[in-house]
């Protein structure tokens, strides 16, 4: 949670609410961001100092939890940032720019020093840290704030608690009351991809899967250009980790079409992915939507009825028997699978399920005749040789989820155009019909933007129940605050109590989630800090 601290008094204070006179002369600001390991810097605290006759921050202190584990601190750091503009002078801000780019390519590795000046460091931090640092104060709001960098090697469960515990201006002391101060706890993360890496202008649309042998596989969008859609110079990517999310493999490419038939790469593009783990044979599944030609705009507005390449998206399989090592050429079903009267037919994204029967399933999504997107599923009871589509969930819905509940039964869990919340609908027959859920546009809030959804058995898991985990950006009005929900009753309730905020910072807010072990769960999403951020979650610090 966000929280706003006061010296001479603990008051919350909301962003942009009162005007800069009736703040406090200091406020701090604890961030609710993960904190990467492969970082430099990571914001920690932001201080606001609002100074009328005060001459300098002569120093700040920070004290960690007592459950901290000091051997995984490298160094924390005071960062001075500047003043604030008088174009803002009616509002109370924290910030005065963006400190670290997590959106630049080459500048997403520490704090951007054109906006950061770095005045105090200390290595390898213990108990209470104070900066004796006598920075200058300007007239008005001045802005500083605190950077924890993390060993590399630091475990991705690993947790930091930290409070803000003195603050002195010339040399006078201004004690924060820590009794009524909460302290919000900092998890773990690591960028999988992050702006420029490769060379690669954007990564984007996560899918995330644990194969039989307990790897992570990692699937998503490699945008070259920028980070926009279909169509593009895109290809699918793969990361792999073999060590439970704490290292990741150097990127392979598992689906790309060059310059087919001699048309350019920008009209080539293939990407949207998810990705299936076959649980009975190991075999793994990859989907992504291939669009050849169409000029370079919206696919989603320019692929059109039939089959022909030249004229609709390409539905396009590759798989992998060795574990996600080597990939096999590009499988086209569409012709199986596709309506000739769809504009457009493409999968999640996200990931697959294998149901207890062995089924194959994708969750689906097309473009009607009438130019209305619905959502639904598509299957397989050969192993991946031949696929079906039968009915759609519900109208004016698009990327969607599914997983398997009671008896065969699957949820499908969707976008929804609507706005609002998420549409929820059940199938007994594998999508030739479809009944409403109960939490169907009620339970589930949304900013329109894509979720994921897994289901965990009571086998499978240390709390011996079965589960429903859900992710997305828990609000109506941004692509931010990225939650994991869980559910013990198979998707009817969902708790507060049972909910985890992992980041509150802007991104572009599509997640997927898979099962690690029998105590964590993994989640890959387009975070605040990276444009592939992945961290590990106790499902005990998700189910309270």
């Amino acid at each position: 949670m966000n929280k706003y601290f006061v010296v001479f008094a603990a008051l919350l204070l909301t962003v942009n609410t009162l005007s800069a006179k009736e703040v406090f002369p200091v406020m701090v600001k604890e961030t609710q961001t993960p904190i990467l390991i492969d970082r430099e810097d990571n914001i920690l605290f932001y201080v606001r100092v609002e100074s009328l006759k005060n001459k300098a921050l002569t120093s700040l202190t920070v004290n960690f939890g007592d459950d901290v584990d000091y051997n995984n601190i490298k160094a924390l750091k005071l960062y001075y940032s500047g003043t604030e503009s008088v174009q803002r002078s009616k509002g109370v801000y924290f910030s005065s720019s963006s400190y670290i780019e997590s959106y630049s390519p080459g500048k997403t590795s520490k704090a951007n020093e054109s906006y950061s000046i770095n005045i105090d460091e200390v290595q390898a931090p213990k108990g209470s840290v104070t900066f004796d640092c006598d920075a200058a104060l300007f007239p008005g709001v001045n802005y500083f704030w605190v950077s924890l960098e993390m060993k590399r090697k630091t475990p991705l469960l690993a947790k930091i608690t930290a409070s803000i515990g003195e603050v002195k201006l010339d040399g006078v002391s201004f004690d924060i009351n820590n009794e009524k101060i909460v302290e919000s706890t900092h998890r773990m993360g690591v960028a999988v991809r992050n702006a420029g890496d490769d060379g690669v202008a954007a990564y984007r649309i996560p899918g995330l899967a644990t194969s039989n042998e307990g790897t992570l596989l990692g699937v998503y969008d490699i945008r070259y250009n920028s980070s926009v859609d279909l169509q593009e110079h895109i290809d699918v990517g793969l990361s792999r980790s073999l060590d439970k999310g704490q290292t990741w493999q150097p990127m392979q490419k598992i689906m790309a079409f060059g310059e087919n038939d001699g048309m350019p790469l920008a009209q080539n593009g293939v990407g949207d992915p998810a990705i299936l783990v076959d649980s009975e044979t190991g075999t793994i599944w990859a989907i992504a939507a291939w669009t050849h030609g169409m000029g370079n705009h919206r696919a989603w507005f320019n692929s059109q009825q039939g089959m022909d390449k030249t004229k609709t998206s390409q539905l396009m399989l590759v798989n992998s028997t060795d574990d996600g090592k080597t990939w096999s050429e590009p499988i086209n079903i569409t012709e199986q699978v596709k309506d000739k009267s769809w504009n457009f037919l493409l999968q999640g994204p996200g990931r697959g399920i294998t149901m207890s029967d062995g089924t194959l399933v994708f969750p689906i999504q097309y473009i009607d005749k009438d130019k209305v997107p619905n959502a639904g599923v598509m299957y397989s009871k050969d192993r991946g040789v031949t696929w079906h589509i039968h009915n759609h969930a519900h109208t004016n819905t698009t990327e969607s989820q599914v997983v398997e509940l009671e008896n065969g039964e699957l949820m499908l869990n969707m976008r929804d155009n609507r706005k609002g919340s998420r549409a929820i609908y059940t199938t007994k027959d594998l999508g030739k019909t479809w009944t409403p859920h109960s939490t169907n546009r009620s339970a589930l809030q949304e900013p329109v933007c894509m979720a994921s959804l897994l289901k965990v058995k009571a086998s499978d898991n240390v709390l011996g129940k079965d589960i429903v985990f859900f992710s997305n950006p828990n609000t109506t009005k941004a692509r931010n605050m990225i939650t994991i929900k869980a559910s013990l009753d198979g998707g009817k309730t969902w708790k507060e109590s049972n909910q985890l905020l992992l980041d509150e910072g802007h991104g572009w807010g599509y997640s997927c989630l898979t099962l690690v072990d029998e105590n964590t769960v993994g989640i890959l999403y387009e975070g605040s800090q990276a444009h592939m951020l992945y961290q590990n979650v106790s499902i005990k610090d998700i189910i309270k």
